[in-house]
């Protein structure tokens, strides 16, 4: 029997730990499905209301993945939990989560920018940018996709052979990044994007679109980054005005 024992903490908490002791031990391995709620509820001895409970609390540390018409899964990737108050560089916040950063497939190129480009860049219609593809790693696993434009003018002399923190290289070009204007929307599919990050169906990415300017509030990098929701959680502290 795996019936828990109240103690002074809310049962819904010793739940958290049962599930915890299960994943740790190798009882449950990441990536499993487990039983329905009425079933853990019936081992734990809980009512639905407290198991439901532990499960979304498990959900937020990311310690489980809730599927919509499939079931709840213990997480096969560890978390990267980030604050959006602050500007980090996506290599900052894999390092930050104490895993280690990494680049796959990346491809860069000199292109002529889009009418759009030009008006988010202040690029003329002469001006070409430096177009960046890459499938960024944390421990080996792809949890986010790429797509990064600069003026060519702002790295002339400085971007063959990158690879790393775009945030670094453009510091050590005399353009460190000030601060990004940002845009948040989820995407409930891409077929490029999917498959390279290796999202199963049913899951969706969170695609955070930033200009950033640089200290004299000079456009200096456009970006759209495709982050894996089973692996980046992120949030924000909101206050009254």
């Amino acid at each position: 029997m795996n019936h828990i024992r109240p103690d002074t903490r809310p049962l819904y908490m010793l739940v958290i730990d049962r599930i915890k002791e299960l994943s740790s031990s190798g009882e449950w391995s990441p990536g499993t499905r487990l039983p329905s709620e009425f079933e853990l509820a019936k081992q734990f001895g809980v009512s639905r209301a407290t198991l439901r409970e532990a499960l979304r609390v498990l959900e937020e540390e990311g310690l489980v993945v809730r599927r919509h018409g499939v079931g709840t899964f213990l997480a096969e990737r560890s978390v990267v939990r980030a604050g959006i108050e602050q500007l980090f560089s996506v290599t900052e916040w894999i390092e930050r989560a104490n895993r280690v950063p990494g680049t796959v497939e990346k491809q860069v190129g000199e292109m002529l920018p889009t009418e759009q480009d030009r008006d988010r860049l202040g690029l003329s219609e002469r001006e070409s940018i430096l177009c960046m593809t890459r499938i960024r790693t944390a421990d080996g696993d792809p949890v986010v996709y790429c797509e990064d434009r600069i003026p060519t003018r702002v790295l002339r002399h400085g971007w063959r052979g990158f690879d790393g923190s775009l945030f670094e290289l453009l510091e050590a070009a005399g353009r460190p990044i000030a601060y990004a204007q940002t845009e948040i929307k989820p995407v409930a599919y891409h077929d490029t994007v999917f498959p390279a990050l290796d999202v199963p169906a049913g899951e969706a990415l969170l695609l955070l679109e930033q200009l950033h300017f640089d200290a004299n509030d000079q456009p200096v990098l456009l970006s759209s980054n495709y982050f894996r929701t089973d692996t980046f959680h992120f949030h924000v502290l909101r206050r009254r005005p």
